[in-house]
């Protein structure tokens, strides 16, 4: 978005600008005094005040009130000499209008009303028979002082206006950025649990062909090693396309809307058959009727991530585990227990984070660690009514 310059300081060609319009002014009271009755035309005197009563304009920008101060000091003797009193108005209201749109309305009227009554006073000091002009002058000096409040009002108006717009491009931007770093935590989430569940099973099931093969070469279980090549095929097909949808959904969407299908509870069965596969004991039991998408995809992902943590670590070939997905008082409770070693030492892995992760994106929360002498639970209470 472009940035509009709302500071009269660092406009372009400010300094330029204001020098082009006192030349202006200056040429205006030369040409005025030349052309006025000769009686009234300036002196040397004269022309020098009214020539030095347009130069302070040139940083009325930057020193609004000290420039009418000076304008007013110059031009108020050249008055008292009774020269032509045309010629240095337009430096007069220039200074003028200046001081209406930079101060506030009221210090306006307060330094326009003095720098009038003084102008007046001399006015009528040396001429008493100028009531014409003084009224003239007088309406011409209060349409200035509001103009300049008047153009000073819309500009503040306009400033608003603009404030307002780049706030709220700011705004958009920042929920853009904060979109695309939840969708590629959603994403890394998804890679995670996805390659390593599969990888951990393919490493299970590569031992157990690995051990029937070193166990007794003579007495060789052709069977049992050939459904454990089978199954690490099975669980490289599965791995494969779901990964080639997660990746479709990228490639073709790109935006962090554009979820794809969404895992649910009607996967768990596959899940717990993989960890069976595996050489776990798993107990699924699962009671929770239609939920939310959402709720339902952050259940089997937390069971999925559960699982493989659970044959992972478990470091027992009789590992048994315990899955209960069950929904009620208004919230789905997702439990994995298993008997293993538990989670201990090691390099500490992003499964627990995700896990946490998972149930917060649906406002619900997750609790895991050790039992009482041996095993590990996972615990997960997630709201319905929180994601829809």
């Amino acid at each position: 978005m472009a940035v509009i310059n709302r500071d009269p300081l660092t406009a372009p060609h400010a300094l330029r600008n204001d020098i082009l319009l006192v030349l202006a002014t200056t040429a205006h009271a030369v040409a005025v005094a030349l052309a006025t009755d000769p009686a009234r035309r300036p002196d040397a005197l004269g022309w020098a005040l009214l020539l030095a009563g347009q130069v302070p304009n040139v940083w009325r920008r930057r020193r609004p009130l000290l420039v009418l101060a000076a304008t007013v000091a110059l031009l108020l003797p050249y008055h008292a000499l009774d020269n032509n009193h045309t010629a240095p108005v337009p430096a007069s209201y220039l200074a003028l209008y200046t001081v209406a749109v930079t101060c506030r309305p009221l210090y306006t009227l307060l330094t326009s009303g003095t720098a009038l009554a003084l102008a007046m006073s001399i006015m009528v000091f040396v001429n008493k028979h100028q009531a014409a002009e003084l009224l003239r002058t007088f309406g011409w000096v209060i349409a200035v002082v509001f103009v300049g409040i008047d153009v000073r009002f819309y500009r503040q108006y306009v400033a608003a206006i603009v404030e307002r717009a780049e706030r709220a491009e700011r705004t958009r931007e920042e929920e853009a950025r904060r979109r695309v770093a939840e969708e590629r935590l959603r994403i890394a989430r998804d890679l995670h649990d996805l390659l390593a569940h599969s990888i951990t099973l393919i490493g299970v099931q590569t031992s157990v062909a690995a051990h029937v093969l070193n166990a007794d070469p003579e007495r060789l279980d052709r069977a049992t090693v050939a459904k454990a090549l089978d199954d690490i095929a099975e669980t490289c097909r599965s791995a494969r396309g779901e990964l080639r949808t997660t990746l479709e959904v990228l490639r073709e969407h790109g935006t962090p809307d554009a979820r794809g299908p969404l895992p649910d509870l009607r996967g768990l069965p596959g899940l717990a058959e993989a960890a069976r596969v595996a050489g776990a004991e798993v107990d699924l039991s699962v009671c929770a009727g239609d939920v939310p998408p959402a709720v339902g995809a952050a259940a089997y992902r937390i069971v999925q991530e559960a699982l493989t943590n659970a044959v992972r670590h478990g470091g027992r070939d009789d590992l048994g585990i315990r899955v209960g997905v069950h929904a009620g008082q208004g919230a789905l409770r997702v439990t994995v227990t298993d008997d293993g070693a538990g989670q201990g030492g090691g390099t500490p892995g992003f499964g627990l984070v995700g896990m946490r992760e998972r149930a917060r994106s649906v406002g619900g929360t997750l609790d895991a660690g050790p039992l009482p002498g041996q095993g590990f639970e996972v615990s997960a209470v997630l709201p319905l009514g929180a994601a829809q």
